[in-house]
């Protein structure tokens, strides 16, 4: 099967919440038309920007349905089903075909710990055989969940066998690995970078097209601008704007990640998408204004997303 390849950036959304702690659907239409409008070419939700393993599978498929309802024209909306139990993954899969996904992606489970390539493709297969007709990328993101396998020879290993595999979500910090994996079979599979802090080098060396963020959220104009500036020929503007983007990732470091960082710069940029699931632990109020204070010493305020 051929499948089109993705061409700009994707977004890995945040999953709004009330305070008490349930999904609230109410701000993914404004959500959507901010990304569309900043640039990105779509969604991928559920993941780990999303705290996909933390919600029921009722959640996930109520939001899948959401975004899809409110994406733009064109506007693509891939589905992460994985899951620890693989026939709860199908059941999303199926759903997700059903309502109009344009994808659906799985990283391995956290529990048990996938530790063969084998063990990864019969995980990836039963998946993908629920949505015959999507494309299925392999969310690869072994910080995540311990799955720290060789990706050549997962291309290997699915390439006539899973006819619906697209490619790979590659969120690992080898750009030698990605390169290899985009050069085989002529390029047969498309390679997502996954990483924001290292887009340009994904582009000079592993001649990446297309990539799924999380800064994207609040910083996809910067991200969309590093590309936009490489295929003009502009290195230097290109350089600049990604080496302010890791100035943007030393600031969420400093607060627990993107996840529970990031999602608070929302309501800073005014989307407020309410707290993170436990067991995350929330940012206080205290460094809620320190973190705005070391954003507005980058000029973030004056580049980021802009509703």
């Amino acid at each position: 099967m051929t499948f089109e390849k993705v061409v700009g950036l994707i977004d890995a959304p945040f999953t709004p919440f009330y305070e008490n702690g349930d999904v609230n659907l109410e701000p993914i239409p404004a959500y959507a038309q901010m990304l569309h409008k900043n640039g990105l070419q779509g969604v991928f939700i559920n993941g780990s920007s999303g705290e996909g393993y933390m919600l029921t599978e009722e959640e996930r498929m109520r939001l899948a349905e959401a975004w899809i309802a409110a994406a733009p024209e064109g506007f693509k909306v891939i589905v992460h089903v994985g899951s620890c139990c693989v026939r709860n993954s199908r059941m999303l899969a199926e759903h997700a075909q059903k309502i109009g996904a344009w994808g659906i992606g799985a990283m391995a489970p956290p529990f048990p710990k996938i530790g063969r390539i084998e063990e990864l493709v019969k995980y990836c297969e039963e998946i993908a055989a629920g949505a015959p007709n999507l494309p299925f990328y392999y969310y690869h993101i072994p910080a995540f969940n311990g799955a720290f396998l060789p990706m050549v020879q997962l291309l290997q290993a699915v390439d006539g066998r899973i006819p619906n595999f697209a490619g790979i979500k590659y969120t690992f910090e080898s750009i030698y690995e990605y390169n290899q994996c985009r050069l085989y079979a002529n390029g047969k599979f498309d390679m997502l970078h996954g990483q924001d802090e290292t887009i340009l080098p994904s582009l000079a060396m592993g001649g990446a097209r297309g990539g799924i963020g999380g800064t994207t959220n609040y910083n996809g104009r910067e991200l969309v601008g590093i590309i936009q500036a490489w295929n003009e020929g502009n290195l230097e503007l290109a350089r600049e704007r990604q080496n302010f983007s890791q100035a943007v990732i030393n600031v969420i470091c400093h607060f627990r990640g993107n996840i529970v960082g990031g999602k608070r710069i929302m309501k800073l940029i005014g989307l407020d998408l309410g707290p993170n699931r436990t067991p995350f632990q929330n940012l206080t109020d205290a460094e809620e204004a320190q973190m705005r204070k070391e954003l507005e010493e980058i000029g973030f305020f004056q580049r980021c997303n802009q509703f």
